[in-house]
This record gives C-alpha cells, structure tokens and sequence, in this order.
C-alpha cells in the first residue's frame, strides 16, 4: 500500500502544476463533442474518487463478496458541470478526496486487503481494487492529460 500511497501522493503534487502550465482553452477544450475536455477528466477523476472512497469503506463490514455498483460516468460529469466550474474548485477537490484516499488506505487492516468484492465478471480483492484506483488514475492523466502514448 505504501507505494499506492506515493504514487497517490505525488499526482496530488503534480497535477496542480500541470494543470497551471496550461491555457484555459487546453483545459477546456474537448477533442470531439463527445469527448471530455482536460477539467471534465480531472472531474471524472474526483467522481471515481468519490466512488472508491464508498467501495474502500464498505468492502471492509459489508457481506462479502460486496458487490461493486457500477456508476454512469458520463452523468456524473455532465450533471456535475465540470466543464463550467472554476478550475481551482475541481484540483482542490480532487487533493481533498485523494488525501481522504490515502487516509483510508493508510488505515486498511492487512488482513482485510483480501476481502473480495465482486466486480460484476469475477472477484477480486481489496488490495487489487486500490491498484486498480490507482491504474484508473494514471491511465488518465498518462493518455488525457499529460497526452503520452497519443490516447
């Protein structure tokens, strides 16, 4: 966990950064009308945050395996208006929900980091539902935001 938690640690340092190099028409900017633009990702990700904070909490008193509820993404950021809010709101929302991330990961029991979930095809564990918070995270800021790997 302790390397999730670093890694958690320093998008929360970097990303703010990032996102002040920017022009306000990259950030707003979305590639196609049904793509979101680099603050509705960044929102996307305080949404996924918003959602494994609930996963991460109940998977520890919940009847296992606890059934992961799926979420519409797109609603969320649509309904949330990511695209119209001040940026400074959206970064400081996702600092705030990434340290209550690394607050309740931090305080995992190890035994119960392989508590099973189901994940709608299969099973998997705790632990292997924060990497995943993890991969998400990364596979967004990678492919969306910092545009590595032309995604």
């Amino acid at each position: 966990m302790e390397d999730i938690i670093n890694a958690i640690n320093y998008w929360m340092q970097t990303l703010p950064k990032v996102y002040d190099s920017m022009a306000e028409t990259e950030i707003s900017n979305r590639p196609l009308p049904n793509k979101w633009s680099k603050k509705e990702i960044l929102g996307h990700l305080c949404d996924s945050a918003l959602n494994n904070i609930n996963r991460f909490i109940k998977i520890q008193y919940e009847e296992q395996p606890f059934v992961i509820q799926s979420y519409n993404q797109d609603q969320w950021v649509i309904l949330q208006n990511y695209q119209e809010r001040p940026l400074e709101e959206i970064v400081n929302l996702f600092l705030s929900l990434n340290e209550q991330i690394i607050n309740i990961i931090s305080n995992i029991p190890k035994e119960r980091l392989s508590y099973l979930c189901d994940i709608g095809n299969k099973q998997e564990t705790l632990e292997w539902l924060v990497k995943d918070y993890l991969n998400h995270m990364e596979h967004h800021i990678n492919n969306q935001i910092l545009n590595k790997n032309n995604a």
